[in-house]
């Protein structure tokens, strides 16, 4: 906090340091057991009729009194760093999205907007890397212009928590209605580690999602154009660790004999110097027994030997598990991303 030099906190903002990241101590509020003082560090995305809006690196949202504030001060908008690669967020997001792309896309500007039959959001969602060349509420417009003549629900993935994410677009989205329905953690680790943790033996790889894969697949009854997403990107590998019904050998071609669901599947793109690792999914009669750990380290060494150093992941905030797993690899959050719905729309994906 902000502290004078006759030892008084201090308030050293203004309307003025809106969209820049802050901390502010604000008097709790009345009858609220514990402390005196609440502490906010985020984005200050507005600040207008007393009320200032603060975005957490999560992307929650704190609104916070004018008249409560006791301490404020801008600090570095970009903390340093102490573990993982470096990266921007601009970089992730356009490497994730090389990595899962949609059937259709059509540029706004500096926005894509993306579609896949409804095969989940992320394929389905604007992806907003700059101005759209509109002001926002035309900007909208036309996006649920778009989304409605393909029978979708719009949504706008938006991101938190690092240096040239997107707080101000997720005020602007909030303040307007969009309702906020997931969101998830973007994680970042060297690749190296993960390759050296465990031998994989029995890890099938493959460039195609077969049957036994698919089998596994927490998405059931994928279609044609879901085929074409989880296939799409610059390098893809699908590795499956088979189960009781399957052979059991390295060659990808038995694993389409399988007779059961395989015990462990997981899918990596590498993409220059990144490899993102997705659908790491594990039998749960077998949780807990390095399957989870096998597969990524397969993929692991097939993407160093195409070239690439750092690894990328995906996982949402409830999931505990994966959290720990990939905490013990050595991943580290990098930011956190939303998925926005237009206001008005029952429809979800």
């Amino acid at each position: 906090m902000e502290i004078s030099a006759a030892g008084r906190l201090e308030v050293r903002i203004t309307t003025a340091d809106v969209g820049k990241r802050v901390s502010v101590r604000r008097l709790s509020e009345p009858g609220v057991a514990g402390e005196k003082f609440t502490d906010t560090v985020g984005v200050l995305t507005s600040w207008t009729d007393g009320v200032l809006l603060i975005t957490r690196k999560s992307g929650e949202c704190v609104r916070v009194a004018e008249s409560t504030l006791v301490a404020g001060k801008v600090v570095p908008s970009a903390p340093a760093r102490r573990r993982g690669p470096a990266t921007s967020y601009e970089e992730l997001a356009r490497v994730a999205a090389r990595a899962w792309r949609p059937v259709e896309s059509e540029r706004l500007g500096g926005w894509e907007l993306r579609a896949a039959g409804g095969f989940t959001r992320r394929a389905n969602s604007v992806l907003p890397l700059g101005d759209p060349g509109l002001p926002l509420d035309e900007a909208l417009t036309a996006v649920r212009r778009w989304y409605g003549e393909r029978g979708l629900p719009a949504y706008v993935q938006t991101a938190t928590g690092a240096e040239g994410t997107q707080e101000l677009l997720c005020a602007e989205l909030e303040r307007r209605g969009w309702v906020r329905e997931v969101t998830a953690e973007v994680w970042t680790g060297g690749l190296a580690p993960v390759a050296d943790l465990a031998e994989g033996a029995g890890v099938v790889l493959s460039r195609e999602a077969d049957e036994a894969w698919l089998a596994r697949y927490r998405r059931k009854g994928v279609s044609d154009v879901a085929l074409r997403v989880l296939g799409s990107g610059p390098s893809v590998w699908f590795a499956t660790v088979p189960g009781a019904g399957t052979t059991g050998t390295t060659d990808a071609t038995d694993a389409t004999d399988a007779t059961d669901a395989p015990a462990a599947i997981g899918r990596c793109v590498v993409d220059g110097r990144w490899a993102s690792f997705a659908a790491v999914e594990v039998d749960p009669a077998r949780r807990r027994r390095g399957l989870a750990t096998a597969v990524m380290a397969a993929l692991a060494r097939r993407a160093l030997d195409e070239g690439a150093s750092a690894a990328w992941l995906q996982v949402e905030t409830d999931n505990a598990a994966a959290r720990a797993l990939y905490a013990r690899m050595g991943f580290t959050v990098h930011h956190a991303y939303h998925h926005y719905r237009e206001p008005g729309d029952a429809g979800t994906l």
